[in-house]
Order: C-alpha cells, then structure tokens, then sequence
C-alpha cells in the first residue's frame, strides 16, 4: 500500500533507474574486479596465474623471506615517514599563510600550489631526474641519507594534498574565536595552539595518511629519482612483474594493498570522529 502522497512511478523512471543501477555495477565490476583476481589469485598453489590448483600461504612466507623485497619495504617506509613528517608541516603552514594573510596574486599563488597534483607524474619525475642530475645529487650515500632525492621529490608532490585538505577545513573556522581570544590577550601562539590547532586536527590526520599512502604508492617519480641501491616496494614489485606474474607478486602486492586501504580507513575514521568532536 502506497504512503499518502507518495508519486506512482512511470516506466520511464524505471527503466531510467535500472540504467543508472546497471552502470554503477558495471563500473564497480570493472574498478574492483582485477583487484579481486589479484589477490585470489595470491593464495594459488602454482608458479602460473593461469590456472587454479588449491589454495596456499607458501608465496605469502616467500616474500616474507625474500630479503630484497623487505629491503624495499622498510626504504618505502622510511620514505614514507619522512614524506609525511614534512608534508604535513609545510602543507599546514602554506594553507595557514594562504588563508590568513592578504597578499598580491594570491589566485597565482593557489594555482602554484595546484600545479602537482594536476601535472602528470610522468612530467614530475623527468623534471625531478634533470634537477637531481643538474645539481650534482651524490648517489653513494649511506643509508638511510641515501633516499633523500626519493624523499624530496615525495614532498614535492605530497605537500599540496595537504594543503588542499587543510585549507579545506579552514573554510569553516569560525574567525570570530580567533578575534576574541585575541582582545583577550592570548599570544598568536596560544590562539594557534588552543583554538585553531584543535579545530584542524581532523584535517591534519587526514592530510598526514593522505601523504604517508602518496608516499608508499608511488612507483613514476620514484622510478625517475631512485638509484641502484634505493629500490622502494613498488619499484621492486614492477621488476618482479618485468619476468613473470608469479603468486609471489600478486602477494606482495597484496600486501601493499591491505596497507593502503588499512590506513585510508584509519583516516577517514579518525577525520570523521574529529568532525564530531569539533563540528565546523
């Protein structure tokens, strides 16, 4: 029985929602299905992905014990904390200068900030490449100051999603808290720390794991700056794939895959708790 006032629909309007149902699936089907694969396809009691022949843990205990590829994880690690740590401060501070303080060509500035996230990483790391090479980058550092071309240009390129994210916030602090902790004689740092910080915590956690998952993911520009001896996890996955797709790699890459939805899931989750402990 049909609620009071509540429209019948006409076949037009269902033939045009099964459409768009039919399209959402499709595009879930075709976005998460080769994931799905890969990681069935993990557990694969064979040396070939083109067969089923049981199920199996050895390829996860394989590349647990293959020395090269934690090598390749604690450098991506590494990078990624570093990336983070920096990221996060410079990105918070340019969202907080943009924002705060009025100046000359401030749209040319935001458009500067904007310029790696929509540059295609390919022409990032060609460009990071020739400014390593001009400058006479040393390559035969010891470790871990021998991953610092990789992570500079992880800064480079994770910094502005901080900003983004961070400014983003901004949008919704309410000025006049700022103003009257001000006629109350609190410092600028104590208007920071007490009042703005906490209002931009949900942002800043988000920003950070947005930076630290950049940082791990990325396989172009690390494969531009990095050296003989400062291989990274992706770079290592693609020159295991170079020879063959073997159980192994589908695990690896496995691997990198619950890290990065574990931590996109820590947060949103923790930006979503911030939004309910400090609504805008």
């Amino acid at each position: 029985m049909k609620k009071l006032g509540q429209r019948a629909k006409s076949p037009l309007e269902y033939g045009r929602s099964a459409w768009l149902r039919l399209m959402l699936l499709a595009t879930f089907v075709f976005l998460y299905a080769p994931i799905i694969t890969l990681v069935a396809y993990s557990f694969n009691d064979s040396r070939r992905n083109i067969v089923w022949r049981g199920f199996t843990l050895k390829y996860y205990e394989k590349a647990w014990n293959n020395e090269g590829l934690i090598e390749a994880f604690v450098n991506s690690l590494t990078i990624a904390f570093a990336c983070t740590l920096v990221a996060t401060v410079i990105g918070t501070m340019a969202a907080i200068a943009l924002w705060r303080f009025p100046f000359p060509f401030r749209r040319a500035a935001d458009a500067t900030f904007a310029l790696p996230i929509v540059i295609p990483e390919i022409c990032m790391g060609v460009a990071m490449l020739a400014f390593f090479s001009r400058i006479g980058w040393p390559t035969d550092l010891i470790w871990p100051f021998n991953l610092g071309a990789i992570t500079i240009a992880h800064i480079s390129f994770s910094f502005p999603f901080v900003a983004v994210v961070v400014r983003a916030r901004l949008a919704s602090f309410n000025r006049e808290l700022d103003e009257a902790a001000h006629d109350l004689g609190a410092s600028p740092w104590q208007r920071f720390q007490d009042i703005l910080l906490p209002h931009l915590r949900p942002a800043l956690i988000a920003g950070a794991l947005l930076a630290f998952t950049l940082s791990l993911d990325d396989f172009v520009i690390t494969f531009f700056t990095s050296g003989p001896n400062t291989v990274t996890f992706p770079v290592k996955v693609y020159s295991m794939v170079r020879f063959s797709v073997t159980p192994e790699v589908n695990a690896a890459s496995t691997l990198l895959i619950v890290i990065t939805l574990v931590l996109t899931s820590i947060a949103l989750w923790l930006q979503n708790r911030g939004n309910e402990r400090h609504p805008g």
